[in-house]
């Protein structure tokens, strides 16, 4: 078998098997790059709702009351006062203030954002154990892939010309954005 015909079947099936792992860290790459816009793992729901007839002799009693109200089947992780006029109640996922004198409660609820958690927790290697060995394994794969790649084509399409470019681009570049960051 020629050289170049195992490194182009070599190429193609490596690649099919990094397909899954590419989007996961490109998709989960981008979320984090921007993680000083947004919070790539959750989204945060703030709600506004009045509660009447919530007795306030007792700090104890407003955080009872205020969960029943609002129909929250959890019970609370702990309390502290605000200031004098807003308590403020913990719960799992989820802290409520509650405002004494204007008897309005601000909901602020912490969701797991779809996929992309899931996808965070792999690319920032959060299980560690066989997990790190499998990214090492990929990430040998995507060198296999990008050494290889050069060398599929004849040419001047490949190494000969057009290339070379390309590669010597493709390393200064980064290159450039280190010496104007630095």
């Amino acid at each position: 078998m020629k050289v170049r015909k195992l490194l182009r079947d070599l190429h193609r099936d490596i690649g099919y098997l990094a397909v899954g792992l590419t989007v996961i860290f490109a998709v989960s790459g981008i979320a984090v790059n921007h993680i000083h816009d947004w919070n790539p793992n959750y989204s945060i729901e703030t709600s506004e709702t009045e509660l009447n007839g919530i007795d306030t002799s007792a700090i104890e009693k407003i955080t009872t009351q205020v969960i029943d109200k609002l129909g929250i089947e959890k019970k609370a992780d702990g309390w502290h006062r605000v200031n004098p006029e807003v308590v403020r109640i913990f719960l799992e996922g989820m802290t409520i203030d509650y405002n004494i004198h204007t008897s309005k409660a601000r909901i602020e609820q912490v969701n797991s954002r779809f996929l992309l958690r899931e996808f965070n927790v792999l690319h920032l290697n959060e299980p560690k154990q066989a997990w790190t060995w499998f990214s090492d394994f990929y990430a040998v794969n995507l060198i296999f892939l990008a050494i290889s790649g050069m060398f599929l084509l004849k040419g001047r399409k490949g190494m000969k010309w057009r290339g070379t470019w390309l590669v010597t681009i493709g390393i200064i570049l980064p290159v450039l954005f280190l010496i104007y960051y630095q």
